[in-house]
């Protein structure tokens, strides 16, 4: 053991680089034709497990679907639906010799949708293990397994039969170099995806041992007295209760740091493999405010996808349920999101919102298609046109650059240590923009150092910033930025230790607006946006709007989310760029065959024009001369 955690405290540091590959340093077919999925990534004898069988011998029935589900003509029919993009098996958790079979037929198929023009990507392993299984083939993987707060394995959900194993333990990461290997090796894969990325560090030995060295890096002295650490090699993980102490506080950081460090060294050692391989890791949607361990900040800079399984979109009950934050969180980190689309208004959201992707548009496990996993429903017919608009329009939606005058802050300390009502405050004004047809981004701490491209910076709710973060946010109002506060600001540092003074006072008062916690955003961000705004939209509840930019044109997508509802009469304004003039406005859709040419106005230096009705999809293409 001390040889290996010698190891651990050499690479416990967080990289600084980001491993995500540069829009114009990805694999061309990407931008090209985008990513329309289809899924099937559980290995036969996982499912057999998983279906309630205590053994793993699938009967004949279930072998036939399977070579059913890996012939030419599943491909054929996948093909037929406009997929292009396989998300497939190749190691589940139960051992290299359980799964050396289901391995070899990986190879077979990947070869198969290779041949027929489709790209690959694969499950390389799911952060847990079936453990009986696999510990018959590697005892001494009983040290790799991550223990709870009450120091007994951590169970996947309610399945007891998968514990879910520490992904810093250097010879757990050893043995999965070996799944990563086979994958870009023998598979040929595209994309690596590594699923489950929810729990970073337990009370098991190799996660204290690494807590321990962080807290010696970390802090001085004086704070460790603070926590009531009197002797470095006898710390503890602060695993449950309220962040209401410094030591609390550090085990939030810390875990956030062990999940992310993880995914890097996995990707680290693929791109030493490849260097175009693409990253993905699934750590669910980030909701509303950021949930330690899973901290999308510094995840999403390990790669260029992620997952987001959640909840479908619509409009419900007078309410907007959306995957706008995925989404903007993912293009400010120029990731792409994985989800299903189910409906034509997903798909509309994710040409909208997502960066060449239309999303997981059918399961065909056992060689059955399905909506998604567990689903009886089909594929709707009514998404075949949105997937032939996907591919027959890419032009109007690769190498698309998102058009934002405004950015929202997720800080980090405001939202993981502070009272939950402040991250609520930065939720608050979130949906605010979604529902008030605004051009936003949602950003995080380390993206204050760019923040001249937008012209307002919204404060809500970040009581919690560094001395580094108050300085970069005053450059920004000192070089002609404006900024809209909502309730205290900058009231303690980044381990919410109270400041004396205040901060953030000496700023020109006239690009500054100060609201309650109650106060009207939407008016504020009026006011302060008022003689620069590149986009307003005059349109009934319901519709989401989203600005991307090619050369020499703005594209404006309207979603219309209220399915039993068209919008009628979408008044826009365009602020065009200096010494620029319309060329034309058209209107491209999946719900219209042909682009409509309409009417428009131009006068010192804005454009405006009318969309006549929004069924579930519009795009408003403004050509500039």
């Amino acid at each position: 053991m001390p040889i290996v955690f010698l190891l651990v405290i050499i690479s416990i540091q967080v990289q600084a680089e980001t491993l995500t590959l540069p829009l114009d340093q990805r694999p061309d077919w990407l931008s090209r034709d985008g990513i329309v999925m289809a899924g099937s990534w559980e290995t036969l004898i996982f499912r057999v497990r998983r279906d309630g069988s205590e053994g793993a011998t699938p009967t004949t029935e279930q072998r036939a679907a399977y070579r059913r589900e890996h012939s030419p003509e599943m491909i054929a029919q996948l093909k037929d639906l406009g997929v292009n993009f396989v998300m497939m098996h190749c190691y589940k958790g139960m051992g290299l010799a359980a799964e050396r079979q289901s391995m070899a037929d990986a190879v077979k198929f990947a070869n198969l949708c290779h041949e027929a023009g489709l790209r690959v990507g694969v499950y390389t392993y799911s952060g847990a293990f079936l453990w009986k299984p696999f510990f018959q083939e590697m005892p001494q993987a009983k040290d790799w397994v991550l223990l709870d707060a009450n120091g007994q394995p951590h169970t996947y959900l309610r399945t007891p039969y998968r514990y879910y194993w520490n992904r810093n333990h250097p010879d757990a990461q050893g043995f999965f170099r070996q799944i990563i290997r086979f994958a870009v090796e023998e598979i040929n894969t595209d994309l690596l995806h590594f699923d489950n990325y929810s729990f970073g560090a337990g009370r098991d030995e190799c996660s204290v041992q690494r807590f321990r060295q962080y807290l010696r890096q970390h802090f001085s002295s004086a704070q460790l007295a603070e926590m009531g650490v009197a002797d470095i090699k006898k710390a503890q993980p602060s695993m449950s209760g309220p962040p209401d102490n410094l030591l609390r506080r550090a085990w939030l950081d810390f875990s956030c740091r062990e999940l992310a460090e993880s995914y890097h060294d996995m990707g680290r050692y693929a791109r030493s493999l490849r260097r175009d391989i693409l990253l993905e890791c699934n750590p669910g949607g980030p909701g509303n405010y950021i949930r330690p361990p899973r901290d999308h900040s510094r995840l999403l800079t390990g790669g260029e996808a992620f997952w987001d399984e959640g909840h479908a979109s619509g409009y419900r009950d007078g309410r907007l349920a959306t995957r706008i934050r995925t989404y903007k969180i993912a293009r400010r980190m120029d990731n792409i999101v994985f989800a299903y689309s189910t409906t034509p208004l997903e798909m509309a959201e994710a040409m909208a919102f997502n960066l060449d992707c239309l999303g997981s548009i059918c399961w065909f496990e056992y060689g059955k298609l399905a909506a998604r996993p567990g689903w009886k429903e089909l594929v709707s017919e009514s998404l075949k046109p949105f997937v032939r608009f996907f591919h027959s329009r890419r032009d109007l939606l690769r190498n698309a650059e998102v058009v934002a005058d405004i950015a929202v802050l997720r800080s980090f300390a405001s939202q993981v240590f502070a009272d939950p009502k402040h991250a609520g405050l930065t939720n608050r004004a979130e949906q605010v923009l979604i529902e008030y047809h605004t051009c936003f981004q949602i950003i995080f701490d380390q993206h204050l150092n760019d923040l001249k491209r937008y012209r307002t910076l919204i404060l809500a709710g970040c009581v919690g910033l560094s001395d580094k973060h108050v300085q970069q946010i005053a450059q920004y109002v000192h070089s002609g930025g404006r900024l809209v506060v909502v309730g205290p600001v900058a009231t303690y540092n980044e381990w919410m230790i109270e400041r004396k003074n205040a901060v953030l006072v000496n700023l020109p008062q006239s690009q500054v607006i100060n609201l309650p916690e109650k106060g009207d955003i939407a008016a504020a961000v009026r006011r302060a946006c008022k003689d620069t705004i590149s986009l307003s939209v005059q349109a009934a509840p319901g519709l989401c709007v989203e600005m991307t930019e090619q050369n020499q044109r703005r594209l404006i997508h309207l979603v219309n989310y209220r399915s039993d509802s068209p919008q009628e009469t979408v008044r826009i304004r365009l602020r065009l760029p200096a010494a620029r003039h319309v060329g034309t406005v058209q209107l491209a859709s999946p719900e219209h065959s042909e682009v409509m040419n309409i009417p428009f106005e131009e006068q010192n230096g804005l454009v405006s024009f009318v969309v006549p009705q929004v069924i579930t999809y519009e795009i408003a293409v403004v050509s500039i001369q």
